[in-house]
Protein backbone atom coordinates (compact mmCIF):
# COMPACT_ATOMS: atom_id res chain seq x y z
CA UNK A 1 0.00 0.00 0.00
CA UNK A 2 2.85 2.41 0.77
CA UNK A 3 4.41 1.62 -2.59
CA UNK A 4 1.13 2.57 -4.37
CA UNK A 5 1.10 6.01 -2.72
CA UNK A 6 4.69 6.84 -3.69
CA UNK A 7 3.92 7.76 -7.34
CA UNK A 8 1.15 10.12 -6.19
CA UNK A 9 3.26 11.86 -3.56
CA UNK A 10 6.40 12.21 -5.66
CA UNK A 11 5.13 15.02 -7.96
CA UNK A 12 3.85 17.01 -4.97
CA UNK A 13 7.17 16.64 -3.18
CA UNK A 14 9.09 17.69 -6.30
CA UNK A 15 6.93 20.80 -6.76
CA UNK A 16 7.31 21.75 -3.10
CA UNK A 17 11.08 21.24 -3.27
CA UNK A 18 11.34 23.26 -6.47
CA UNK A 19 9.31 26.10 -4.95
CA UNK A 20 11.54 26.10 -1.86
CA UNK A 21 14.66 26.18 -4.02
CA UNK A 22 13.35 29.12 -6.07
CA UNK A 23 12.24 31.06 -2.98
CA UNK A 24 15.76 30.72 -1.57
CA UNK A 25 17.03 32.55 -4.68
CA UNK A 26 14.65 35.46 -4.11
CA UNK A 27 12.07 34.35 -6.69
CA UNK A 28 8.47 34.98 -5.70
CA UNK A 29 5.66 33.72 -7.91
CA UNK A 30 3.31 36.33 -9.33
CA UNK A 31 0.22 34.59 -7.97
CA UNK A 32 1.81 33.19 -4.83
CA UNK A 33 1.02 33.75 -1.16
CA UNK A 34 1.45 37.53 -1.48
CA UNK A 35 -0.89 37.57 -4.41
CA UNK A 36 -1.77 40.41 -6.74
CA UNK A 37 -5.22 38.87 -7.26
CA UNK A 38 -6.88 41.25 -4.78
CA UNK A 39 -5.35 44.24 -6.55
CA UNK A 40 -6.48 43.01 -9.96
CA UNK A 41 -9.97 42.29 -8.64
CA UNK A 42 -10.33 45.91 -7.52
CA UNK A 43 -9.83 47.33 -11.03
CA UNK A 44 -13.00 48.60 -12.69
CA UNK A 45 -13.02 48.30 -16.48
CA UNK A 46 -14.64 51.14 -18.44
CA UNK A 47 -15.34 50.15 -22.04
CA UNK A 48 -15.71 52.35 -25.11
CA UNK A 49 -18.64 51.97 -27.50
CA UNK A 50 -18.69 49.19 -30.05
CA UNK A 51 -18.54 45.43 -30.23
CA UNK A 52 -14.76 45.18 -29.90
CA UNK A 53 -14.79 47.44 -26.82
CA UNK A 54 -17.55 45.36 -25.25
CA UNK A 55 -15.77 42.06 -25.98
CA UNK A 56 -12.52 43.38 -24.55
CA UNK A 57 -14.31 44.56 -21.39
CA UNK A 58 -15.82 41.09 -20.91
CA UNK A 59 -12.45 39.39 -21.38
CA UNK A 60 -10.70 41.88 -19.08
CA UNK A 61 -13.26 41.44 -16.30
CA UNK A 62 -12.76 37.68 -16.55
CA UNK A 63 -8.95 37.97 -16.63
CA UNK A 64 -8.82 40.43 -13.73
CA UNK A 65 -11.42 38.46 -11.72
CA UNK A 66 -13.30 41.66 -10.94
CA UNK A 67 -14.79 41.54 -7.43
CA UNK A 68 -18.01 43.59 -7.54
CA UNK A 69 -18.25 43.51 -3.72
CA UNK A 70 -15.09 45.63 -3.41
CA UNK A 71 -14.91 49.34 -4.15
CA UNK A 72 -12.63 49.87 -7.14
CA UNK A 73 -9.16 51.20 -6.36
CA UNK A 74 -8.43 51.90 -10.04
CA UNK A 75 -10.27 52.40 -13.31
CA UNK A 76 -9.00 50.93 -16.55
CA UNK A 77 -10.04 53.01 -19.56
CA UNK A 78 -9.05 52.20 -23.11
CA UNK A 79 -9.61 52.90 -26.75
CA UNK A 80 -9.82 50.16 -29.35
CA UNK A 81 -8.59 50.28 -32.92
CA UNK A 82 -9.57 47.50 -35.28
CA UNK A 83 -8.07 46.95 -38.73
CA UNK A 84 -8.88 44.21 -41.21
CA UNK A 85 -6.67 43.23 -44.13
CA UNK A 86 -7.34 40.82 -46.97
CA UNK A 87 -4.56 38.21 -46.94
CA UNK A 88 -5.74 35.49 -49.30
CA UNK A 89 -7.23 36.07 -52.74
CA UNK A 90 -8.94 33.47 -54.88
CA UNK A 91 -8.55 33.14 -58.64
CA UNK A 92 -11.64 35.32 -59.18
CA UNK A 93 -9.97 38.14 -57.14
CA UNK A 94 -12.21 37.73 -54.08
CA UNK A 95 -10.57 37.70 -50.65
CA UNK A 96 -11.06 34.45 -48.75
CA UNK A 97 -8.65 34.97 -45.83
CA UNK A 98 -8.40 38.02 -43.59
CA UNK A 99 -6.16 39.30 -40.83
CA UNK A 100 -7.73 41.22 -37.97
CA UNK A 101 -5.48 43.52 -35.93
CA UNK A 102 -6.90 44.71 -32.61
CA UNK A 103 -5.01 47.37 -30.67
CA UNK A 104 -6.01 48.75 -27.27
CA UNK A 105 -4.35 51.85 -25.85
CA UNK A 106 -5.12 51.78 -22.15
CA UNK A 107 -4.69 53.94 -19.07
CA UNK A 108 -5.01 52.94 -15.44
CA UNK A 109 -6.46 55.73 -13.33
CA UNK A 110 -6.56 56.05 -9.56
CA UNK A 111 -10.25 55.80 -8.59
CA UNK A 112 -9.99 58.52 -5.92
CA UNK A 113 -7.89 61.14 -7.66
CA UNK A 114 -8.48 60.29 -11.31
CA UNK A 115 -4.76 60.60 -12.01
CA UNK A 116 -3.06 58.22 -14.39
CA UNK A 117 -0.83 55.71 -12.62
CA UNK A 118 0.03 53.44 -15.56
CA UNK A 119 -0.50 53.32 -19.31
CA UNK A 120 0.28 51.01 -22.16
CA UNK A 121 -0.75 49.48 -25.42
CA UNK A 122 -1.57 45.88 -26.29
CA UNK A 123 -2.16 44.40 -29.71
CA UNK A 124 -3.15 41.08 -31.22
CA UNK A 125 -3.37 39.83 -34.79
CA UNK A 126 -5.57 36.88 -35.74
CA UNK A 127 -6.60 35.43 -39.07
CA UNK A 128 -9.84 33.91 -40.27
CA UNK A 129 -11.36 32.42 -43.41
CA UNK A 130 -14.19 34.17 -45.19
CA UNK A 131 -16.77 31.72 -46.49
CA UNK A 132 -19.09 32.15 -49.45
CA UNK A 133 -22.12 31.90 -47.17
CA UNK A 134 -22.84 35.30 -45.55
CA UNK A 135 -23.70 33.91 -42.11
CA UNK A 136 -20.57 31.77 -41.97
CA UNK A 137 -18.46 34.74 -42.97
CA UNK A 138 -19.99 36.95 -40.24
CA UNK A 139 -19.56 34.18 -37.66
CA UNK A 140 -15.88 33.79 -38.61
CA UNK A 141 -15.29 37.53 -38.33
CA UNK A 142 -16.98 37.69 -34.91
CA UNK A 143 -15.00 34.70 -33.70
CA UNK A 144 -11.79 36.45 -34.74
CA UNK A 145 -12.84 39.52 -32.74
CA UNK A 146 -13.36 37.36 -29.66
CA UNK A 147 -9.99 35.64 -30.05
CA UNK A 148 -8.20 38.95 -30.54
CA UNK A 149 -9.98 40.48 -27.51
CA UNK A 150 -8.96 37.50 -25.35
CA UNK A 151 -5.31 37.88 -26.38
CA UNK A 152 -5.28 41.65 -25.76
CA UNK A 153 -6.95 41.14 -22.36
CA UNK A 154 -4.31 38.56 -21.42
CA UNK A 155 -1.51 40.98 -22.31
CA UNK A 156 -3.07 43.80 -20.30
CA UNK A 157 -3.66 41.48 -17.35
CA UNK A 158 -0.01 40.36 -17.34
CA UNK A 159 1.23 43.95 -17.52
CA UNK A 160 -1.00 45.03 -14.64
CA UNK A 161 -0.14 41.95 -12.54
CA UNK A 162 3.60 42.57 -12.97
CA UNK A 163 3.12 46.23 -12.07
CA UNK A 164 1.10 45.38 -8.94
CA UNK A 165 3.66 42.77 -7.90
CA UNK A 166 6.44 45.35 -8.26
CA UNK A 167 4.48 47.83 -6.14
CA UNK A 168 3.96 45.25 -3.39
CA UNK A 169 7.62 44.28 -3.25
Amino acid sequence: MKRAMLPRLLPTALIAGFALLLSACGFTPLYGPQSVTKGLGAIEVVAPEGRAGYLLREKLEDALARDVNVLPSHRLVYTVKEQRYARGVRVDNVANRYELNLTADWRLLDAKTGQQVRAGSAAAAVTYDSADQPYASIAAQQDSQERAAAEVARKIQLDLAAWLAGKAA
